[in-house]
């Protein structure tokens, strides 16, 4: 969640309140912290870029095409000094998931992906990617063989 305070044609933004569950990891301008036993409750004045435990993925757990954009889109998202840095790969990786696929859905959301990058709404298009991701997941299932002695 990328939040500002600033004011937007006479309206003031309003801070913005996030509770953390107990023991959850989150991160707030690229800095990694642990809510304490009972949780947190957050409020952000400014603007900040934050990211709860949910949303967090470490390299090692982008093993699809859907997971490998979602990590770089975070990438892009978490690093404020050059996150131009990703796109090349960020676009690699949407090409040859748009060649992979013909459902019109999946193409008009990986073009809104790339629309939300070049805005640099980089949060948005985190939240977008988790329904690619749970669709590819689907596409998986039903692409797997049953395992023997399942129902």
């Amino acid at each position: 969640m990328h939040m500002q305070s600033s004011r937007l044609h006479g309206f003031r933004r309003m801070p913005l309140k996030i509770n953390v569950k107990p023991g959850e990891k989150f991160v707030v301008n690229g800095a990694v912290m642990v809510a304490g036993k009972k949780g947190a409750s957050l409020v952000l004045q400014n603007e900040a870029t934050i990211l709860l435990g949910k949303d967090i993925m470490q390299e090692e757990d982008a093993t699809s095409p859907a997971k490998r954009i979602y990590f770089t889109i975070l990438l892009m998202y978490l690093d404020h000094g050059d996150p131009d840095q990703y796109r090349g790969m960020f676009l690699k990786l949407v090409e040859s998931f748009l060649e992979a696929t013909t459902f019109k859905e999946v193409r008009m959301t990986l073009l809104n992906l790339v629309q939300d990058v070049n805005e640099k709404r980089f949060y948005r298009a985190l939240k977008t990617c988790k329904a690619l991701i749970n669709y590819e997941a689907e596409i998986f299932k039903i692409g797997a063989p049953e395992v023997a002695g399942s129902n």
